[in-house]
């Protein structure tokens, strides 16, 4: 997850003056290919790292690996769910759009990004959004900054507006419910991937009720060792992770089948989490399911996943660089 210009520093060391200066290339690669998407940038750095670039993938080396299918779940937000969502993108794009006009877009992409949030919150499950009322149904949203992981973990269950809990905070969760009952009666073993942590604990708190073992890890796990030992040895048949903790470096070949719960920005981390299963020693074929609510803004970072792929692939570039390229004409595409 190295970001363009993490490519010169490696360079830089290996062969001093080979990509020219830092600011030399900052002008002539980086900012053309993370902020501009230039094609023809990427094609000339392309071939200036060919030469002595080495990059063996996957199925090159692995012939032998199962099948890796990937399915789409789609599913339908509950009236309440969509009642707040509808609340949350009018007011939204009300003052997305007032910030941008007065700010430019470049100082308002923490706001956008924060809002962006709280709509992908409220596609899981109501209760990850924040406590408090606020004077609109959008204006909370706006003003919170994104957590990080351990806050998302002790988030209220009060809507934007509202003191109330919801009684119906998340269709797709009791979809997830139906595909788990299938998954398990098939005989299968399951990574569930999440990037709120927030939505892990609720997710817990579901298997508790339906007296299903799991194992458990996010980024305050002490011991991942002996969590991925766990469930490697088979004590329990589903493995709640974190998407940011748990996306690289692990084993997980027990399982033959992942959720992601929620989609995230980066495809390449969507798949780098997939491949804790789907790597050397697997023997089965594996299911790849994305659960996705219909007409959010969920479907419509599906449909952008599908546009960065090729920028992704080519340049390697960073998460921090992929949300960076977002530009205004997509942002208003999210929100339309």
């Amino acid at each position: 997850e190295n970001s363009v210009f993490d490519l010169w520093s490696i360079f830089d060391f290996l062969m001093p003056g080979y990509l020219g200066t830092a600011q030399d290339f900052k002008e002539r690669y980086e900012q053309p290919i993370s902020r501009e998407k230039n094609a023809e940038a990427q094609m000339r750095l392309a071939r200036r790292l060919k030469p002595f670039l080495l990059r063996r993938l996957k199925r090159d080396v692995a012939k032998e690996l199962p099948d890796k299918i990937e399915q789409v779940s789609f599913c339908e937000l509950t009236d309440e769910q969509a009642q707040v969502y509808k609340q949350v993108l009018d007011a939204t794009r009300r003052e997305v759009v007032m910030a941008v006009d007065q700010q430019g877009l470049a100082k308002s992409r923490m706001m956008v990004l924060s809002a962006l949030l709280r709509l992908r919150q409220i596609c899981c499950d109501l209760r990850l959004l924040p406590v408090g009322r606020a004077s609109s149904p959008g204006q909370e949203v706006l003003l919170q900054r994104p957590e990080t992981e351990a806050e998302q973990g002790t988030q209220s269950t009060d809507l934007p507006g509202g003191d109330a809990r919801p009684t119906a905070p998340s269709g797709k969760l009791e979809m997830f419910s139906e595909l788990l009952e299938e998954i398990l009666d098939g005989g299968h073993r399951v990574l569930v991937f999440s990037q709120f942590v927030g939505m892990l604990t609720l997710l817990k708190e579901r298997l508790a009720e339906e007296k299903i073992e799991y194992c458990y890890l996010d980024g305050s796990t002490t011991d991942r060792g002996a969590a991925v030992d766990s469930f490697q040895r088979g004590k329990a048949p589903v493995f709640l992770i974190s998407l940011k903790a748990g996306g690289v470096g692990l084993n997980l070949t027990a399982a033959d089948t992942v959720v992601h719960f929620d989609p995230w920005w980066n495809p390449a981390v969507e798949d780098q989490a997939t491949d804790r299963a789907h790597r050397i020693g697997q023997s089965r074929v594996v299911t790849n399911y994305k659960l996705i609510t219909r007409g959010t803004i969920e479907e419509k970072i599906l449909q952008l996943q599908a546009k960065k792929r090729e920028i992704i692939a080519a340049t390697l570039t960073g998460e921090e660089a992929f949300t960076n390229t977002l530009n205004w004409d997509e942002i208003q595409e999210l929100l339309a």
